[in-house]
């Protein structure tokens, strides 16, 4: 049992926001906030007994996990919505930071290992919805496999539901729908 009372390692199903444009007011994620979220991640990964993550592989949230996940051994399984070369282009090279290298590597890594998940070809809100179902539908079975362990969704985010279409609280509410544990990470 580890200091939270935890017995049951965790599979982490994540989602959360990508690093804020240029010029996004409200700022939702600052790219300077990345080592805070970067920290936050590792502690709750020890303190959940993370064996394996679920997430998609965009800047900011993702790439962070993705990085920390493998930085302490876990397994990655990547889904991603349409091709990576796509995916690439509209949700990881177009906000600020370095996200490119790392990217290709951990898709690389995650082909390599038989860990990526691509949906379809279609770039749309729906895709980005099935997405998140995908995560959700992944996690639970790496949770299943082997010996059972808890299913937990990580939410990366400010806190607050965004106007209009909002993947993140889609997230969030998809994971409570299928009985995971939900907890978040502030990105401030």
């Amino acid at each position: 049992m580890n200091q939270n009372g935890r017995t049951a390692t965790a599979v982490v199903a994540l989602a959360g926001r990508r690093v804020d444009a240029s010029d996004t007011d409200p700022p939702r994620f600052p790219l300077k906030n990345v080592p805070l979220v970067r920290q936050r991640l590792a502690d709750l990964f020890a303190s959940e007994r993370a064996v394996a993550l679920v997430c998609s592989a965009a800047c900011g949230a993702d790439l962070i996990a993705l990085e920390e996940a493998e930085r302490l051994g876990l397994r990655r399984r990547l889904v991603l919505p349409f091709s990576p070369e796509r995916f690439r282009q509209t949700s990881v090279v177009d906000r600020p930071g370095e996200w490119g290298p790392v990217f290709d590597r951990l898709v690389a890594a995650a082909v390599e290992t038989g860990n990526l998940v691509v949906l379809g070809d279609e770039e749309s809100d729906a895709a980005y919805a099935a997405a998140n179902a995908a995560i959700i539908r992944e996690a639970q079975s790496l949770a299943q496999h082997d010996a059972p362990q808890r299913a937990v969704a990580v939410i990366i985010w400010e806190g607050a539901v965004r106007h209009g279409n909002d993947n993140t609280e889609g997230f969030r509410s998809l994971a409570e729908q299928a009985g995971f544990e939900v907890c978040s990470i502030l990105t401030f």
